[in-house]
């Protein structure tokens, strides 16, 4: 790797955007379970907006840059906001507990659009060049953040939600099956990742991109 090719800014630029992005992330799915009685994440103090309680170093930080870097592609994680399940489905029911799994999805979303809705504005020459670097990587990221947790594949947002949308439904061993499946999710990913299947796996996602770039 050429250090002298490396655009630092740019990098810094790209962490901000991920620490902003996970860390609401994780932070949505906390308050969204607070909502409903469970107050885990706020004794252990997972709801506050301070990065340092939920930053991971390697997956906020170290795999996205090297990522990045090594591919102009990236994605990232930050510590999961503890949750006792138990607490939301007594108080909210199987309900509740897809609120709580799509919580983070929805923050991203939201993300988004604001961030969609202020580049425009770039245009419009309210923001200096860097700002609308920022602000550009803000939309794109939470894009991508979004519809890939949405995909049906254990440890994502999306499984635990189908999960309780089968128990809703009343197939308990649909949804018992998939629960299963977290141990092995985390593998299958990294296999869809390093494989040819990712061209068809990441389609829809760079499909939605190449809309969104359209548009702005």
């Amino acid at each position: 790797m050429n250090l002298d090719s490396i655009d630092f800014a740019q990098v810094a630029i790209l962490v901000a955007v991920l620490v902003v992005s996970v860390v609401g992330h994780e932070i949505a799915h906390g308050y969204a379970a607070y909502r409903y009685g469970d107050l885990t994440a706020k004794n252990l103090g997972r709801l506050s907006i301070n990065p340092i309680k939920h930053v991971d170093p390697l997956g906020t930080i170290v795999v996205p840059a090297l990522m990045y870097l090594s591919t102009g592609v990236t994605f990232g994680w930050a510590k999961p906001v503890p949750i006792n399940l138990r607490t939301v489905l007594y108080n909210g029911g199987y309900k509740a507990a897809i609120v709580v799994a799509l919580a983070g999805i929805a923050y991203n979303l939201a993300l988004f659009a604001l961030a969609f809705c202020a580049f425009k504005l770039i245009g419009f020459g309210l923001f200096d060049s860097s700002v609308a670097e920022f602000v550009f990587m803000l939309a794109a990221v939470n894009l991508v953040l979004a519809l890939f947790n949405l995909y049906p594949i254990p440890p994502l947002d999306g499984s635990k939600a189908l999960e309780y949308l089968l128990r809703i439904f009343g197939l308990h061993g649909a949804a018992n099956w998939l629960n299963s499946m977290q141990r092995y999710g985390f593998i299958a990913l990294v296999i869809i990742v390093i494989s040819p299947l990712k061209d068809y796996f990441f389609e829809p996602i760079r499909y939605a991109a190449t809309i969104m770039r359209m548009f702005l």
